[in-house]
């Protein structure tokens, strides 16, 4: 399968400066990156893709080989390329171009204290609390600073060492030659998992982890307008981070329940309201449910059924603006169904007045019988 154009794959002509090859990376890496894109694979290979294009159009020596060889450059059997020098691994590449903004920074991965794991919490509330808003008290499970060692991981009492694997630098770098020169990665130090230091003597209660496991009840402000999918930020309410490093956060989904007369369409909601025949054809006051009570409203004379009237300001707060929605009522006339005799003649008679003749239809045997008792 032949590879895509770096060019294509960053968006960017041919006779770009380092500018906006920059620019257009750190575009395309945000938005494919796999710590925002947890569910799609796709994004995974796609984020690769960005980062091959920029390690090489962002060299010039790589990109001057590009454009004469194109990808044939680089495949080691054509025998092109070659030439020393190094070029940045991909630890480096992220950090040059997004700094602090996923923790990492000056060209390096952090192997500092790392900030609490986020969670995710699913909450169901009703319509009028969306429509209007509420608070609610929820329930979590997180990870906290140990009680007895205060989040160290040590025993009260003991100490630490120096981690010597990595001599306290958290971090453990290292080097491979290829074709195109050395190849150098920073990794987090798998001996002291990016601390610097190792435990000797671990605690007793949280085992050397520095964490332990709590339930916290947390009180939250549901605005009014939220939907479902919803998602309200906590901020600092996640697992708590390694010591001196922040908590995560905690992210909650709304999932509002359906109402039993109400639809919601965005801001707005639908309501349908059967009315009498005779209403429909006379008009008349009726009484209609809204968010905040019944109203009356009036049905002009000749309403037709399917009909649909307005009224204003009766849907949903609007969750960054003043005022609401509309709430918009759809009539159905409702068709009478086993009418007595007196109730036949009568609509007979209105037939009749508009020059409609009404043919006597047949009586079904379970209709003689209901006649019979009656």
């Amino acid at each position: 399968m032949s590879k895509r154009d770096y060019y294509e794959i960053l968006g960017i002509s041919k006779d770009a400066d380092q500018q906006e090859i920059k620019k257009a990376f750190r575009k395309l890496a945000k938005k494919y990156h796999p710590d925002l894109n947890p569910e799609d694979k796709g994004s995974e290979v796609k984020f690769k893709e960005v980062n091959e294009a920029y390690e090489v159009l962002s060299d010039e020596e790589k990109r001057r080989k590009y454009d004469q060889f194109g990808h044939a450059a680089f495949d080691q059997n054509q025998g092109y390329g070659g030439g020393g020098g190094s070029y940045q691994g991909f630890d480096d590449i992220f950090g040059d171009i997004f700094g602090d903004f996923f923790g990492g920074g000056s060209g390096r991965r952090r192997t500092g204290p790392k900030k609490g794991q986020d969670l995710k919490i699913r909450l169901n509330i009703t319509f009028e609390e969306a429509a209007f808003g509420t608070k609610k008290e929820i329930k979590i499970n997180r990870m906290e600073s140990c009680s007895k060692c205060g989040g160290s991981g040590a025993e009260p009492g003991t100490s630490k060492k120096t981690c010597g694997t990595c001599h306290g630098s958290g971090s453990v770098r290292t080097v491979q030659n290829t074709p195109f020169g050395r190849f150098q990665n920073v990794s987090t130090c798998p001996e002291c998992h990016g601390t610097g230091e190792i435990v000797e003597e671990p605690c007793s209660q949280c085992g050397g982890s520095g964490k332990e496991k709590k339930s916290r009840k947390i009180t939250i402000e549901i605005p009014a307008g939220v939907d479902s999918g919803s998602i309200i930020p906590l901020r600092g309410e996640g697992n708590h981070g390694e010591k001196g490093a922040p908590s995560g956060d905690l992210y909650v989904y709304l999932n509002v329940k359906s109402h039993k007369i109400f639809e919601r369409d965005g801001y707005d909601i639908w309501l349908e309201k059967k009315i009498s025949y005779s209403t429909a054809a006379l008009g008349n006051i009726i009484k209609v449910e809204t968010l905040d009570g019944s109203v009356k409203y009036k049905i002009p004379a000749g309403t037709q059924t399917g009909t649909v009237f307005r009224l204003k300001n009766k849907g949903v707060q609007k969750l960054r603006g003043s005022g609401r929605g509309d709430q918009y009522v759809k009539v159905v006339v409702d068709i009478p169904r086993d009418l007595n005799k007196e109730q036949t003649e009568a609509i007979k008679n209105v037939a009749e007045k508009f020059g409609e003749k009404i043919e006597p239809q047949k009586k079904r045997i379970i209709d003689k019988v209901k006649d019979a008792f009656n």
